[in-house]
């Protein structure tokens, strides 16, 4: 029975339309389960009922005009349940409901099964028969599973404009991920394929047919070259029957083979890589399913053929910047922080990353820039979704496509309103952050951005509170120099001198790669990461602390930060290291002094060292984002348990509560740099706890800086002190926005449904 769920699921993944897929499905779970009927009805949202979409068994005149209201029958029954029902005799059953249209009369046995996508009732799986059966708890699963897949089948569809039934017309989609960057943005979609990757090349009509027939028999030949040539080169070192294989290559890459039957769908309407991704996906899907070994194998051949004709057609056909629309959302497997470089800001609208994270390069250099973006898109359609109109929600974590127009004017009325916001508050960010009875807050800025960037800000911050040294290391192709990290830093600390710079030692690991060191792990958040990457290449580290150290002669504000400490050792290596560059560049001829030292505060066991910490540190600065995720042991780039992460939960904020305390006792100065400190509402929070310093992206500033203006440092604590009652996050948010309404704030926070 696997074996023929899997040939289904194939089949109807491999279907060009919904209609396609949906004949594909009702047909073959039919024969599979051995009964009279399978059906699926749509559910149409504006109706709140059940359309009978496709039948193989009942009256086929009834698609798309029998309609059953949410609850009411077996199949709307289904629908609101949103669980499978079972039954022997279903007429019996106080729901049933007949519908002459579709003379299911005659049967007996009836089994349903919801179809559910990210928490949404999308239809129901239907298989009935005239005699009474008892359908088992084989069939039961099986259908199930069947519904399952066809999820994604359909909100695929959605989607991409795949429902085709008039009684759908404009039909939306949508798709909820982690929120990685906040803003919203309504644009088209411009998916960036990933070089030689089958499965994400998006579809697209040729304009010269002709052109794209020729650019297809070159690439072919230049395969075909590649493989003659390295079959040339292992002659001498492989036996004939391995070297037959490459016989086996040219057959296959010949004129009556590939190119022909890519040929002939480029004449049918898709241009060529599109074409060739289709070619080589069937044979594939074919080749897989075969009983013969021999065959099967050769399923792998044709896939890396594929792949080696596709990353040459892929060389002629580069995107260029010129060719992205205005307020164009660009959506990718992963999307590089080198390729955001390329893009024309004023042409950018959002980003929506399949693979990326919360915490990943692009992400934090998103929020630096004020761009929303949404990962953790790991059910979006990629291929079909080029020119697609998008609504994107960076607050919430959300992707509409093919946007009605209510959903259109209701974003655009908030984007309006963010825009009037904005330079409402842009007369006071010149003004001091201090409250109403006279409590000064220390505001910073993140950055691991260009000078230019950030530099406008000089006038209105207290220094930059982390800068991410491990953004330039990720522009480039190998690890910067001395003298081009020395160039950087000097540049970042010239620029805000005389107020200090806080400089992260480069931080890698978990979901932060540098492509020419990547890191492979089943774990990362609990693997190799930060300062246990770096002190495990003392060679990278003495590099960055040379640079950063000379980079600071006669300038002394140059503040240097630890990320990731679990152990004191930790600290104390690195000090040793800080000692010896000091005393290299001093033989050098480079005069400089030991700069104040922090360790971050992210990870938990840190939280009982504060003491020895604070005997070998000047400063701490907390990572709430890290704290957060590893207080509660979520991974927040993970969209299944994304909603588990909540920087608002009671735990995070009694530790953080627990944390300023125990730090001022000590004596230590301590910021916090995170999410919750860019957020108004946590801003008071945290103000109320008794840090004195918060950092923050740029364009958060603002509105952190207003509701400080407003708030008094004793309304905060008791903000703090209601806060600390509470017992669950949804509890702690409703309090905290009860109270930003009562202090007519309420504009100063995210948008809200």
């Amino acid at each position: 029975m696997l074996k023929v769920l899997q040939r289904i699921i194939q089949e109807v993944n491999s279907a060009r339309s919904l209609d396609a897929a949906l004949a594909t499905l009702v047909r073959r779970t039919r024969k599979a389960m051995q009964t009279d009927v399978c059906s699926f009805y749509l559910f149409d949202g504006e109706r709140d009922a059940l359309v009978l979409m496709e039948t193989i068994g009942l009256r086929t005149q009834a698609v798309g005009q029998v309609a059953l209201p949410v609850g009411e029958g077996l199949v709307g029954t289904v629908a609101r349940r949103e669980e499978p029902l079972n039954l022997e005799d279903a007429q019996a059953h106080p729901s049933f409901r007949y519908f002459e249209a579709t003379g299911e009369e005659r049967y007996s046995s009836f089994l349903g099964v919801p179809i559910i996508h990210q928490r949404r009732m999308l239809g129901v799986l239907v298989v009935q028969q005239a005699e009474r059966r008892r359908y088992d708890e084989s069939d039961e699963a099986f259908l199930v599973t069947m519904g399952a897949q066809l999820a994604g089948v359909l909100a695929h569809a959605l989607a991409t404009g795949g429902l085709t039934c008039p009684a759908f017309p404009g039909v939306q989609a949508t798709f909820i991920g982690v929120a990685a960057s906040p803003g919203m943005a309504i644009g088209e979609a411009v998916v960036l394929s990933p070089p030689a990757d089958l499965d994400s090349v998006p579809d697209l009509v040729p304009t010269d047919v002709e052109f794209e027939i020729a650019r297809l028999k070159d690439a072919i030949a230049r395969v075909r070259e590649e493989i003659r040539a390295a079959g040339e080169r292992l002659a001498n070192r492989i036996s004939a029957q391995e070297l037959a294989l490459f016989d086996v290559y040219q057959q296959m890459l010949g004129e009556a083979a590939l190119s022909q039957e890519v040929e002939k769908r480029i004449r049918e309407g898709q241009w060529a890589p599109g074409a060739l991704a289709d070619v080589v996906r069937r044979h594939v899907q074919y080749l897989e399913r075969v009983d013969d070994d021999y065959l099967r194998e050769r399923a792998a051949d044709v896939r890396d053929l594929g792949r080696r004709v596709l990353a040459h057609l892929q060389e002629e056909s580069p995107r260029l910047p010129e060719h992205y629309p205005q307020g164009a959302i660009l959506i990718g497997d992963e999307i590089s922080v080198a390729l955001l470089g390329e893009v024309p800001r004023d042409r950018l609208g959002g980003l929506i990353s399949v693979r990326g994270s919360s915490n990943s390069h692009v992400a934090i250099i998103a929020r630096a820039m004020g761009i929303p973006l949404v990962s953790g898109m790991i059910d979006l359609p990629l291929p079909r979704l080029d020119g697609a109109p998008l609504v994107l929600d960076g607050h919430r974590g959300r992707v509409f496509v093919r946007p009605g127009p209510e959903l259109v004017a209701h974003y655009q009325s908030q984007i309006d309103e963010e825009k009037a916001l904005a330079a409402l508050l842009e007369h006071e960010q010149d003004l001091p952050s201090v409250t109403p009875d006279g409590h000064a807050m220390t505001l910073m800025v993140n950055t691991g951005l260009t000078v230019d960037t950030v530099a406008s800000l000089k006038t209105r911050i207290g220094g930059v509170g982390l800068y991410r040294t491990e953004v330039p290391f990720m522009i480039t192709e190998r690890f910067p120099g001395e003298q081009e990290q020395t160039r950087l830093y000097r540049e970042q600390l010239e620029s805000f001198a005389p107020l200090p710079v806080v400089m992260r030692t480069l931080d890698i690991g978990g979901d932060k790669d540098l492509p020419y060191f990547p890191i492979e792990e089943a774990n990362p958040f609990l693997g190799w990461r930060g300062i246990r990457v770096t002190l495990d290449h003392p060679e990278v580290l003495m590099v960055q602390l040379r640079a950063m150290l000379r980079a600071s002669q006669g300038l002394d504000n140059l503040e240097l930060l630890l990320p990731m400490v679990t152990n004191v050792d930790e600290v104390d290596d690195t000090l040793k290291l800080i000692e010896r560059a000091i005393i290299e560049l001093g033989e050098e001829g480079v005069d400089v002094r030991r700069p104040r030292l922090g360790v971050m505060l992210e990870v938990p066991a840190t939280l009982y060292q504060l003491k020895a910490l604070a005997a070998r540190v000047d400063f701490f600065s907390v990572g709430s984002n890290d704290l957060t995720q590893y207080l509660l042991a979520v991974d927040r780039n993970n969209p299944r348990v994304a909603d588990l992460y909540d920087s608002c939960h009671p735990a995070v904020l009694s530790a953080l509560h627990r944390l300023a305390a125990e730090s001022s006792e000590l004596n230590v100065p301590t910021s916090v740099c995170g999410e919750l400190a860019g957020d108004p509402a946590g801003a008071l929070l945290l103000m109320g706890m008794g840090f004195r310093v918060l950092s923050m992206n740029g364009p958060n500033l603002p509105r952190v800086r207003a509701a400080i203006r407003r708030i008094s440092r004793e309304a905060a604590a008791e903000l703090v002190e209601q806060t600390l009652a509470l017992d669950t996050p949804a509890e702690v948010r409703a309090h905290l926005a009860n109270r930003m309404q009562a202090w007519q704030l309420a504009h100063l926070l995210p948008p809200r449904d």
